[in-house]
């Protein structure tokens, strides 16, 4: 881990534990007002996915490049699971919809954006495998079509029945999680020098062969800190669950208070928080001009959550008593497709520079304002 980085975690987990997550509990069970416990719990959220992100990158680079791929694969957007998972308990399906959407255009947009810019500042120009690109772009493409479905159906139907459109919508989230399992043994296992990038520095910043007659040594410190990092990995995500539900159950009336749609608050507010660990790697790897690496993570976050994240609230919802079915405003799947289209417009040469950076933040910028005004 490089000084900067370490000096961000212990920074991140340090304020964390002594000053935002009792503040928040201070707020909440002293009544100091709901914008006073959004606030503090908001922020808690925002230190503890650094923590988060951190240990699951640091797990990936111990365990290997294929179980670590896994690894990324799964808890890579922990904390947006985590939270969505408590508003959707709490009833808030309007919300966990949107955040479904903003979070696909925060990755697209937003993440890869930021990187592209940084990066496109410092070098004039930066390279990328095109493999990334053109995966991403068809699976996106085919992602946002299926969860769109259910809002095309009915805006192109008469009168459909409310059981059809639930349907629809098992059925989409259940060939999106296959399709992703799918996705996940063409890029780890039958197709994975298609995507061999750089790994990720050890401890250090190099990597080290290891001696014969160390072996055992190595082998024991490589467990003790695999042990470490699974410690920290739950334990971040239990306290990123007590902060979520603390969160969402003032959610509602602190951003009515702040003038926020339910739509701006999934769609914008709620992504801008738990990803904001995504926003500082992204920086990072550009600015070491890792355009591979940024990228790749831009297209492992997106194809996460249109794959995996959204079906897996979609089943949880129905054991919950909570359905989500998929049926989106029409403004947002129109937002999905902007998105897809100018991600794929800008990203599929294999190249880019600061002015493709500001066209994706571009965009973003525009949809958001949009999202703000729009009355839903």
């Amino acid at each position: 881990m490089n000084i900067a980085k370490s000096g961000l975690f212990a920074g991140a987990i340090a304020t964390a534990i002594l000053v935002f997550i009792p503040l928040s509990c201070v707020a909440k069970y002293q009544h100091w007002g709901d914008l006073s416990v959004f606030a503090t719990s908001a922020l808690a959220i925002i230190l503890l996915s650094i923590v988060l992100s951190t240990a699951t990158e640091k797990i990936a680079m111990v365990t290997g490049p294929s179980i670590g791929g896994l690894v990324n694969a799964v808890f890579g957007n922990a904390t947006e699971l985590i939270l969505a998972l408590m508003a959707l308990r709490a009833g808030l399906v309007d919300i966990v919809k949107s955040s479904i959407t903003g979070s696909i255009l925060g990755a697209l947009l937003l993440l890869l954006g930021l990187g592209m810019l940084t990066g496109g500042l410092r070098y004039k120009e930066q390279s990328f495998k095109p493999i990334f690109a053109r995966v991403n772009g068809s699976l996106m493409t085919l992602g946002v079509t299926a969860i769109a479905l259910p809002t095309l159906v009915i805006y192109t139907s008469n009168l459909v029945d409310h059981q059809d459109i639930h349907r629809i919508g098992m059925v989409t989230a259940s060939v999106l999680i296959v399709l992703y399992g799918l996705t996940l043994l063409f890029s780890l296992k039958t197709h994975s020098y298609l995507y061999d990038v750089a790994i990720a520095e050890s401890d250090s910043g190099s990597v080290v062969e290891p001696a014969a007659n160390n072996e055992i040594v190595v082998l024991a410190d490589r467990n003790i800190r695999l042990g470490g990092w699974i410690a920290v990995l739950l334990i971040a995500s239990v306290a990123v669950g007590l902060e979520s539900n603390l969160f969402v159950e003032v959610v509602e009336t602190s951003t009515g208070q702040l003038g926020f749609t339910p739509l701006f608050t999934g769609v914008i507010l709620l992504p801008l928080l738990s990803d904001v660990a995504g926003y500082v790697t992204i920086v990072r790897l550009a600015l070491k001009d890792r355009m591979d690496l940024a990228v790749s993570t831009v297209t492992g976050d997106s194809l996460l959550i249109t794959l995996f994240i959204a079906p897996v609230l979609v089943f949880v919802g129905q054991l919950w008593g909570q359905p989500l079915d998929l049926n989106f405003n029409p403004f947002e799947v129109v937002a999905l497709a902007i998105a897809v289209t100018v991600n794929n417009l800008v990203s599929s040469g294999g190249r880019s520079n600061w002015l493709d950076g500001t066209l994706l933040l571009a965009t973003y910028f525009l949809l958001g304002v949009a999202f703000y005004y729009h009355p839903a």
